[in-house]
């Protein structure tokens, strides 16, 4: 398996996040503060990085900086010696994208119809998008694992996605599509972007 090294992993939390403070960024690599704002400092002084202050006070990577990310990406893929598995399970994944969303869009509107959102006051018809929530984890679990084992930055959305399944099932209904949190979505649209930022696809790329 392939390690990657803290400079990496801020640039790459960055460029998932979009924009996130210094104490976030440290908490999801898992390092220390003062290291991580050390690396971002010197992200800043190559251009790669930029700091807002002020009320909501975060760093974002600069268009250098996503293609400083996407280069040092392909060069640890090249390093794992896994470019045409890492794009095989891509493709699997999409086949199983498409059906997230429509489930994620089913749990929000009741009738599409119409567009009567989903109240979540009908007990039967929450469970059976629940079900096939829990489908969809099972077919993605493998993916993830795969991907784990040769890359290690990709060994936490696995358990991050059961996590949030875990506390759907238990009824609390924001860890389905909420944004702002570790929803299943939002862990899903983490991993679609990891995927593409790995392999250099970008997403107007990938509609066409």
């Amino acid at each position: 398996m392939v390690q990657s090294p803290l400079d990496l992993r801020v640039l790459h939390d960055l460029r998932l996040k979009g924009f996130a403070d210094t104490r976030f960024l440290a908490e999801s690599v898992g390092a220390d503060v003062g290291d991580v704002e050390r690396l971002l400092l010197v992200a800043t002084e190559d251009g790669f990085a930029r700091r807002r202050d002020g009320s909501r006070a975060g760093w974002s990577l600069t268009e250098e900086g996503r293609k400083e990310h996407e280069r040092l990406l392909a060069v640890q893929l090249d390093e794992a010696g896994r470019r045409t598995d890492v794009h095989g399970v891509y493709r699997s994944f999409l086949t199983l994208n498409g059906r997230l969303l429509q489930i994620c869009t089913d749990w929000q509107v009741r009738d599409r119809a119409t567009g009567t959102l989903n109240a979540h006051d009908d007990p039967g018809y929450d469970a059976g998008v629940v079900a096939q929530l829990v489908d969809i984890d099972c077919a993605v679990q493998p993916i993830c694992a795969e991907l784990g084992g040769w890359i290690d930055r990709f060994g936490h959305y696995g358990r991050r996605l059961s996590t949030a399944l875990d506390r759907v099932r238990a009824g609390d209904i924001d860890w389905f599509t909420k944004p702002t949190i570790d929803s299943y979505h939002t862990v899903w649209f983490e991993l679609h972007e990891d995927l593409l930022a790995t392999l250099g696809i970008d997403r107007a790329s990938e509609r066409a």
